[in-house]
């Protein structure tokens, strides 16, 4: 009895779809390239502008008390900036930053007050970043002690 050969049809589909995988998953983009803030803050940036805020974010015991600010402001240009972080109800911070250099917001046992938080941990504030003649709009992540890490910024 003679054997004929077996269509290699089942492979030749499981080659192909292995091969469109490769090709469209090339096509997809690297994410990880885009800006994003990789922690509990917010990243906020200027277009056009070398000057930027990172993580910034506020730790307060309760909503009408004053919190903490915590973050950092970079100033990547040549002249010292004034940056103004303006949050919905709240007193305007002002914090001037040297030419190429990063002020941390809140650490090192200075705290940056924002007075008062509008808003119960959880939730977010409507806030500004001026500088350069800039402004930003974007939402500051409020945070209580419940989080370990974030305990001991309580003002």
């Amino acid at each position: 009895m003679a054997r004929t050969a077996r269509p290699a049809r089942p492979t030749l589909v499981a080659a192909g779809l292995a091969v469109s995988a490769l090709l469209l998953g090339a096509c997809a983009p690297v994410t990880t390239q885009g800006a994003y803030a990789p922690s509990d803050g917010t990243l906020v940036e200027f277009d056009d502008v070398a000057v930027r805020g990172l993580n910034l974010m506020v730790v307060a015991a309760e909503e009408g008390a004053e919190g903490n600010l915590l973050g950092a402001l970079a100033n990547e240009t040549d002249e010292e900036v004034e940056f103004v972080l303006t949050a919905s109800g709240a007193a305007p911070v002002a914090v001037t930053v040297p030419a190429q250099g990063t002020v941390y917001l809140g650490t090192d046992g200075e705290e940056t007050l924002l007075d008062p938080v509008t808003t119960a941990p959880g939730g977010n504030i409507e806030a500004t970043l001026e500088a350069s003649g800039a402004a930003e709009n974007f939402y500051l992540p409020v945070f209580d002690g419940t989080l370990p890490e974030y305990a001991d910024y309580l003002p």
